[in-house]
């Protein structure tokens, strides 16, 4: 035994020496992409100061730190590195200069056909695409600060881009100002966490063909929509913030033909939809808060089997819309802040059914121009008489056992960053919010109300919200 240990410890002695570093600093004679040829493999390589030089090409495992003022300036001439060999870390630099290209995907950093890369506590700006991978397995990015330049769509990329891998993890980085910030196209059993993805053109995080991933705990904001996830399944989504995407076609979330998913836990504010199911199966969708959005939800009726438990509804212009008649869909135990039924037997839910889904949202999903009635005082009377006798309403779309408390979570405060206003437009005009309320109001419960909903209109791009009460006169707070 004792020998073998002399022998373990004579080898671990050798690995260590062989494993050298070298310190490079521009000017010394040599340039970065000859220090990193005559290095071996796990060898270090230490960078102080800048470096401009475009292509920097990795083909062997290595570590590349960034020392004192460590800068990687590729010039405009192409990708600024290309890390082509299993086992590499490149961390603690800034990287910037890639060739803007829509032909041939140009980025600050990007890694093909390898495994076990570790990208880590870089600051990439500027660049095309910022870090792209392909045909990458086991890839670590972490603790990267990613920030691009608002403009058009055309000439615009994605700060974090996944096509064909598996088994990657995003953690805590901050991505801005990009098309998509996070994009994933058919990669597998993967996780992103913690990040925050701000500003993006078009999604926060995009997947696309992808299954079996977990995205938790992120921050999305003012993003044209938050998250989309496409013709993917088995896609758990919990302990995310989605807050103030908003737009004409902006969302929260927008899940599109996905199969399987998990939606909990999650704070959905100030979204002009919180989020829109189309052509979806079995989505169970709980534990969720929805608070001051245009629309909380939009259920398309070509969704089947998708389950509705124990999520909050508040302060949002409609809780839900759709555009059918037969919803195969469950939605049981839910808070509705505007459910007005009654709890005799004391055990926490409505004696009577709550019917969220009133005569009028189905006619603005309709007839979008039916909008500009909202504020109209015989639409609340349509939707009075609607609760009263409902007829034309999904027979199905609706909660049996309500909540009449929100469920206690113990959750953090949710922090709105001030965003962009939205200018007061057609969209605006057309998608006026509807604040009507059933029941007798005092003029301080509708003052109160008022500033509940004005939020939620504001996410739409109003400034003035109203409300008619039922057998009350008109009080306007705006």
């Amino acid at each position: 035994m004792r020998e073998l240990l002399i022998l373990l410890l004579a080898c671990l002695t050798v690995s260590q020496v062989d494993a050298r570093t070298w310190r490079y600093r521009n000017g010394n004679g040599a340039s970065l992409q000859t220090v990193i040829n005559g290095a071996a493999a796990g060898d270090t390589v230490l960078v102080d100061g800048p470096v401009s030089e475009g292509g920097i090409r990795v083909d062997r495992p290595l570590v590349l730190l960034g020392g004192t003022d460590a800068l990687i300036d590729g010039g405009g001439m192409g990708d600024a590195l290309r890390i082509t060999a299993d086992n590499v870390t490149v961390r603690g630099f800034t990287i910037r200069g890639s060739r803007r290209s829509n032909l041939d995907d140009m980025a600050g950093i990007k890694v093909n056909e390898c495994r076990g890369v570790v990208l880590a506590d870089n600051f990439i700006d500027k660049c095309f695409f910022a870090i792209y991978l392909s045909g990458v397995k086991d890839a670590l990015i972490e603790g990267n600060t990613v920030l691009g330049e608002p403009g058009e769509e055309d000439h615009m990329a994605n700060g974090i881009h996944l096509w064909k891998c598996s088994k990657a993890t995003i953690r805590n980085n901050r991505i801005e100002n990009h098309r998509d910030g996070i994009y994933f196209e058919f990669v597998t059993d993967s996780h992103i966490t913690g990040n925050t993805s701000l500003h993006n053109l078009r999604y926060g995080l995009h997947f696309m063909f992808s299954h079996r991933d977990a995205y938790e705990d992120n921050h999305f904001e003012d993003n044209g929509a938050g998250v989309a996830v496409m013709f993917s399944k088995e896609i758990a989504m919990r302990r995310n913030r989605f807050l103030a995407n908003r737009g004409a076609s902006a969302y929260g979330l927008l899940l599109k033909e996905i199969n399987d998913g998990k939606i909990e836990d999650n704070t959905f504010q100030d979204n002009t939809t919180g989020i829109m199911i189309d052509g979806c199966n079995r989505i169970n969708v709980r534990d969720n808060e929805f608070r001051l959005n245009g629309w909380a939800l939009r259920l398309f009726a070509n969704a089947i089997d998708c389950d509705f438990r124990g999520n909050t509804f508040a302060g949002n212009t409609f809780d839900v819309s759709t555009n059918g008649s037969l919803i195969p869909n469950t939605m049981n135990g839910n808070y509705w802040d505007r459910y007005a039924g009654y709890d005799l037997d004391r055990d926490g839910h409505g004696d009577v059914p709550h019917r969220p889904l009133g005569f009028f949202t189905l006619l603005v999903e309709m007839q979008p121009y039916a909008m500009v009635f909202s504020r109209s005082l015989f639409v609340s009377l349509l939707d009075r008489a609607e609760r009263l006798i409902p007829s034309l309403t999904p027979e199905s779309m609706k909660d049996d056992r309500p909540l009449m408390r929100p469920p206690d979570r113990k959750r953090q405060a949710v922090a709105m960053v001030k965003t962009r206003p939205i200018p007061y437009s057609s969209f605006a005009i057309f998608h006026s919010p509807f604040f009507a309320q059933a029941g007798a109001w005092s003029i301080e419960e509708c003052s109160m109300m008022n500033e509940d909903r004005r939020t939620s209109e504001r996410s739409l791009g109003l400034e003035h919200s109203c409300i008619f009460p039922l057998g009350g006169s008109y009080q306007d707070h705006g």
